[in-house]
């Protein structure tokens, strides 16, 4: 069953979950971060039959966002076996990175931390083995935050769209620009190129990925087509360029690997040789990327006929393979490009923007950044040393 609980109930673990269920009820309608939107959304959710016992088999969980309609999906399995659907809103969620401990996400002004605060033996309402709790919000403004990154310092890195650079976040002011693309002449509020993706290796900014190389206010907007390039932000070089709305890249395996959105492919660079290969064909406009184990799972939106999505050769794919776009994951075999499982989301949910494997983490919730489920819930971190002693002890 889908499970959006109020004020969790922390208990001991009750053992390991048994086999999943074959499909997901639609999600439940509960509070969230943001304001309720004017009209009820209601959304439809369906997956593969072996779609949460592929989570269990592999041990991990997902989570992933839509901007469209300001949500957070945690996905896992529950004691009962049956599937998890566990749902946050925020206003415009988009970059998402995490861990079976820690969750961070760009919203419109601010970027969220949460921890989690269960022990190895704690579950939240019988059921839950992690629950991730907002104890920060960095406000930097609407810059238009994509993706997401922390480096080998702990400094958070993100993909500032709007001012087409690289930055951190300040103490004092909105960002702090870190590195903006060679074709870029300067800093402005122009949207120039559409920055969007960002691949970290071992803690250091490797790759990028950009609409266009243009250097004028909304210039991507007519190199959708075939504009996009993938730059080396050690080097400033474009490592392949003339592919149609590239996001998300990421290194796995020794290759790194993006989705060419507007074309619909799965894609894998070999950086030595730089030829590119499409691994794999996923019908509808594709964001959002994370593997483990083999796997590539990866995000799909409606393709709109109208607006940026207009005039991309995805259109012409899907029609030459008799498809319609849809919107949900879809698990890829990297080997040879079968799609394994897959999740649908049909309704009010139109549009994904990212998507993260929880190694480790076999059924999560979160809690809403305000609220009175957040205001009453409080966990106390242990003393360095016991109260009883006297004197003040600097901390350790």
């Amino acid at each position: 069953m889908t499970d959006t609980p109020s004020e969790p109930n922390l208990k001991s673990a009750q053992g390991p979950a048994p086999a999943a269920s074959d499909s997901a009820p639609p999600p439940s309608d509960a509070p969230g971060a943001a304001p309720a939107p004017p009209e009820e959304i209601r959304s439809q959710v369906t997956c593969s039959r072996g779609f949460g016992q592929w989570l269990s088999l592999h041990n991990c969980s997902l989570a992933f966002t839509s901007y469209q309609t300001g949500q957070l999906f945690l996905v896992g399995v529950l004691p009962n076996g049956s599937l998890s659907l566990h749902q946050r809103n925020f206003v415009r969620a988009m970059g998402l990175i995490g861990d079976s401990q820690r969750l961070l996400l760009a919203g419109l002004a601010q970027i969220w931390r949460f921890e989690n605060v269960l022990g190895p033996n704690e579950r939240a309402n019988d059921a839950f083995d992690r629950l991730y709790v907002p104890r920060r919000g960095q406000t930097v403004s609407d810059v238009d935050v994509h993706e997401l990154g922390i480096d080998a310092a702990g400094r958070l890195l993100f993909v500032n769209t709007k001012y087409s650079c690289l930055a951190t976040d300040s103490v004092v002011h909105s960002f702090k620009p870190v590195w903006r693309p060679p074709f870029i002449s300067r800093l402005a509020p122009e949207d120039r190129c559409h920055l969007n993706g960002l691949a970290m290796e071992n803690g250091v900014p490797r790759f990028v990925t950009s609409v266009s190389t243009t250097d004028i206010v909304d210039g991507w907007r007519n190199e959708r087509r075939d504009g996009g390039v993938v730059v080396d932000v050690e080097t400033d070089e474009i490592v392949t360029e003339g592919v149609s709305m590239p996001h998300s890249p990421r290194l796995y395996k020794n290759a790194l690997w993006f989705l060419d959105s507007g074309n619909g492919y799965l894609t894998r660079l070999d950086l030595q040789s730089r030829t590119r290969e499409r691994v794999a064909f996923c019908p509808g406009f594709l964001r959002g990327l994370s593997f483990h184990d083999g796997h590539a799972v990866v995000g799909l939106s409606l393709a709109r006929r109208e607006g940026v999505f207009s005039g991309l050769n995805l259109q012409d794919e899907l029609e030459k393979r008799r498809a319609e776009a849809w919107c949900g994951l879809q698990i890829v075999n990297t080997e040879n490009g079968d799609i394994v499982e897959w999740l649908r989301i049909e309704g009010g949910i139109k549009e994904l923007f990212d998507v993260r494997v929880l190694p480790g983490v076999t059924c999560p919730m979160a809690l809403p950044t305000f609220g009175p489920e957040l205001a009453s819930f409080i966990t106390i971190e242990a003393p360095d040393r016991p109260l009883s002693e006297r004197g003040w002890h600097p901390a350790t």
